[in-house]
């Protein structure tokens, strides 16, 4: 399990928790849990923590391709991905199986594969951790990504289980100090 903490003058306004690891030979960075405290520097905030993950990616696995994934209650904390390609699920895309069976393989590592919903990528209850993110621009947020959220009962810890992809090439730029 990795830490990484956010300090904006000496006092602390993010933290995440995630694992670098390989799922099936596949390289993985796996986001457990991600809080980004609501003030004026979130968005920057949001960037230091992910750009640290996307560093530790880097260092592990230097010259392949990662799956970036997390559980979101909210659609403001796609904020987080969006320099991942290919997000799952994303509006006006049908997932196709190996899609999918990423989605179960996510949830089962995140130990909710229980109450995970393979079609919909939704996890009706009993979360554990996501990432939690508000964004500074929510009027701005598409209609349709926040329809892939219209489901999700945060209070009984619901959550939308996001995968996608990182390219090598991508990585070189999004790890870099």
């Amino acid at each position: 399990m990795l830490s990484t903490a956010a300090r904006v003058d000496g006092k602390l306004h993010g933290f995440a928790f995630a694992t670098l690891e390989r799922i099936g030979g596949t390289p993985c960075v796996l986001v457990g849990l991600l809080s980004v405290k609501r003030t004026s520097k979130r968005d920057q905030v949001l960037k230091g923590v992910m750009n640290e993950a996307f560093h530790r990616a880097l260092m592990a696995f230097p010259d392949e391709d990662v799956v970036v994934g997390s559980r979101f209650a909210l659609p403001d904390g796609l904020e987080a991905f969006k320099q991942v390609d290919e997000l799952i699920p994303r509006p006006g895309h049908r997932a196709v199986g190996e899609e999918r069976a990423w989605g179960r393989r996510l949830a089962k590592r995140f130990g909710i594969d229980g109450h995970y919903d393979e079609q919909t990528f939704v996890v009706k209850a009993n979360g554990q951790g996501f990432l939690d993110h508000e964004s500074l621009k929510g009027e701005k947020i598409k209609p349709e990504l926040a329809a892939l959220f219209a489901t999700v009962s945060a209070k009984a810890g619901g959550s939308v289980v996001v995968h996608g992809w990182v390219m090598a090439e991508d990585l070189v730029k999004l790890g870099a100090r």
